[in-house]
Parts: structure tokens; C-alpha cells; sequence
């Protein structure tokens, strides 16, 4: 699967049935080419406009299962791996990933 692919699927979290958006980017660890997360930008953020709201950063270890049409995500409250929800991109690649 290309990552151009991946940019055409609904993301949804199977803990509670939300669709989260579509994947905007993807943070890839160069050294390794690992990807660490998906990137959703805000809704009605396309091509690089700017929209109101925080994008949502979900870690690679909270993907369930990518199909044909959706992601599917796995993501609870409380939990410690939601601590890159709702920060940006920058925050990730200043060392706080």
C-alpha cells in the first residue's frame, strides 16, 4: 500500500464509533522508515488550508487494522498512549515524540 492511499480513508475509533477525519500526513522516522503516527488535520482543513481546531496525532501502536475504505483506531480515554492526541507536529519533531 502507497501513502497516497492511505490519504483517501475515513479514520474511525472502534472504542467509541467516531470518525476522527481523514489522514492528513504521516510522521516517519527517517532513521528507521518506520511510520510512528497518523496525522488528521482539523475538518474542512484540504491541501494545505487552514482551518479552526487542533489536528489529531494518532501513535502507530493505536491502529487496529487498515482495510479498503477506513482505518480503524483504538483509542480510550485515560489510557497513556493518548498523549500525542490534539498536539501538533511540531511538538513531535522538537523531542517531544
Amino acid at each position: 500500500m502507497r501513502a497516497s492511499e492511505l490519504q483517501a480513508k475515513d479514520v474511525v475509533n472502534v472504542a467509541d464509533g467516531r470518525k476522527l477525519g481523514v489522514i492528513g500526513d504521516l510522521d516517519i522516522d527517517l532513521d528507521s522508515g518506520l511510520v510512528r503516527s497518523m496525522i488528521i488535520p482539523p475538518s474542512g482543513k484540504f491541501f494545505g488550508m487552514i482551518a479552526n481546531g487542533e489536528e489529531v496525532v494518532i501513535p502507530w501502536s493505536q491502529i487496529v487494522k487498515i482495510g479498503s475504505d477506513v482505518v480503524l483506531v483504538d483509542i480510550r480515554a485515560g489510557e497513556s498512549d493518548n498523549a500525542y492526541l490534539n498536539t501538533s507536529r511540531s511538538s513531535l519533531t522538537s523531542g517531544g515524540y
